[in-house]
């Protein structure tokens, strides 16, 4: 049999992240008849590396097709930006996989990547799920109602989320790992709504009122594990006063930081589009564009999730509050949603605003609240 384009899809997941694992993938053509599937369980692994062994085999049954051109699709940004070559395989899990999806992609006349919303990967989505119930000894024959592990939620609406409860339209179980998203307070810089990186600029008297309302907001709901900041002095301070009050250390997290805005830190919007009017236009459209001697949203993404998954490890089925600024909050926020890079810039954040987002142990989850300033009232 012998094909030019075909259209790959692929998914993978992990019950635990790690935990009982499996992938899915699926062949189809132009017309999207599915031509091949593959599903397998892979034992105990992480969502990326079932995300890439679900790849490897979509890539491994378009060749045996004899396809001449792929359309890959996934919803995993991760594979998807590593496999485009726009991010570095860093962690040593990913690099074989990387290597060997790379060299079935070569058999290839041509090989494209395009992110999609896990929606539209339900093909796969499926057969990753089989194969993860396999892994973990569910006979789904035996269940009414298909059994799945969804990734995202949407967001709920209650100023004021209880700790327990359903996770809502989400089919995840376990106790989540509740992260309480609290930006900083006012500085100097963002009263002057200038670009505020990895410089130290202290809170404002108003900074220090709004950092003093949250921490009384944290006193009395009560429930907290602990504290995790950024090290820079704004979110220090900030909480700092909900240390007091709670009675908790503050930890220290670098990869909670700030993005390095470069040589634009300390500019205002306008003066760095008029100091680099074409590289400032395609910085707010391409979150892979590094500000001149900074850091891209991409690289902030990566680095946040490292950090989101070291708390994980670290506190898990705990309630967390995490002292952060905009970009790390957002991008938290991004991940529990599912949601693609446009949140980064569409998303309001206020100071000292508080988010809630919800990471569940078998990888599913929800976003609880979003932007409230009740406290500062």
């Amino acid at each position: 049999m012998s094909l030019s384009r075909v259209i790959v899809e692929a998914d993978g997941g992990s019950r635990g992240n790690p935990g009982p694992a499996g992938y899915g993938a699926a062949v189809f053509d132009s017309s999207r008849s599915v031509l091949a599937e593959r599903k397998e369980s892979i034992g105990t692994a992480t969502n990326n590396v079932a995300e890439y062994r679900g790849l490897i085999a979509g890539l491994t049954a378009a060749g045996e097709l004899g396809a001449s051109d792929v359309d890959v699709r996934m919803d995993s940004k991760l594979v998807v930006e590593q496999m485009s070559g726009r991010w570095k395989v860093k962690h040593p899990d990913m690099i074989p996989l990387q290597r060997k999806a790379a060299e079935l992609a070569a058999q290839f006349a041509s090989v494209t990547y395009t992110w999609i919303p896990r929606a539209e990967n339900s093909h796969a989505d499926r057969l990753a799920n089989e194969a993860m119930d396999a892994a973990a000894g569910v006979d789904t024959a035996s269940e009414s109602v298909p059994v799945s592990t969804p990734r995202t939620a949407p967001a709920e609406t209650s100023s004021e989320p209880q700790i327990a409860g359903s996770p809502g339209w989400t089919a995840s179980v376990g106790k989540p790992t509740r992260m309480l998203l609290l930006r900083h307070g006012q500085t100097a810089m963002s009263v002057d709504r200038r670009y505020s990186g990895r410089g130290n600029p202290i809170l404002t008297a108003l900074g220090r009122a709004q950092a003093a309302g949250a921490a009384a907001r944290f006193g009395s709901r009560g429930g907290i594990d602990a504290i995790v900041s950024s090290p820079l002095g704004r979110t220090r301070e900030t909480a700092d006063e909900s240390a007091r009050v709670l009675g908790l250390p503050v930890i220290e997290h670098k990869g909670l930081i700030e993005t390095d805005f470069g040589e634009w830190d300390g500019l205002t919007f306008r003066e760095a589009a008029q100091r680099d009017p074409e590289l400032h236009t395609a910085w707010l459209s391409d979150t892979s564009v590094k500000p001149p001697g900074g850091e891209s949203f991409d690289e902030v993404r990566e680095r946040v999730i490292a950090a989101r998954d070291d708390l994980l490890a670290t506190y898990g089925g705990s309630t967390l509050l995490v002292v952060s600024h905009v970009t790390p909050i957002k991008t938290l926020v991004q991940l529990a949603l599912d949601a693609g890079p446009s949140l980064l810039y569409r998303l309001h954040l206020d100071l000292a605003s508080l988010s809630i987002a919800e990471f569940y142990p078998d990888g599913g989850a929800s976003v609880r609240l979003v932007n409230d300033t009740s406290h500062l009232r």
